[in-house]
């Protein structure tokens, strides 16, 4: 092998490590991690991935990782990730007291059951069943971003 030849192999390999090293892997840490097509939890979903997985980060912008899990890249908050292992055994029930990714938003913003009843403690006249029946509610995404378009509320612009 010539010098040349021997420099060529030494760049590439350089070069994969370098690339192998930007990614930085963690693991789903909720029940059902939604990747986005944009930084949102507007976005549209492109996959799920569930508690345990292993996904690759490559970039960041604020709050939010590009991530890659299996074939698919997205977005995905950095609530729904850790940097630990996650070890799942066979048979245990790791996942079922673990949140979703949405329950962890709500979690961000400070709001919590806990929250609910005590606020309902110190406002006994305050009726909540209307609040109750729209919980039960479901649209999809697709319905929601049309309800904030025609409300132009901003960051709507989709």
């Amino acid at each position: 092998m010539n010098r040349r030849m021997v420099g060529l192999i030494g760049l590439g390999l350089l070069a994969f490590t370098l690339t192998v090293e930007a990614r930085t892997r963690m693991h789903v840490q909720v029940r059902e991690g939604q990747i986005r097509e944009r930084p949102s939890f507007l976005g549209a979903v492109a996959a799920v991935v569930e508690y345990g997985d292993r996904v690759y980060v490559l970039r960041e912008q604020g709050p939010w990782r590009w991530v890659e899990a299996a074939d698919t890249q997205g977005w995905m908050h950095e609530s729904a990730l850790t940097r630990q292992r996650i070890k799942l055994a066979a048979g245990e029930e790791d996942a079922a007291g673990v949140a979703t990714d949405q329950e962890m938003a709500l979690a961000g913003k400070g709001f919590s059951a806990e929250v609910e009843n005590e606020f309902r403690n110190r406002h006994d006249a305050i009726s909540f069943e209307w609040i109750d029946r729209m919980e039960t509610f479901e649209k999809s995404t697709r319905q929601l971003i049309d309800f904030l378009q025609a409300g132009d509320v901003e960051g709507a612009d989709l």
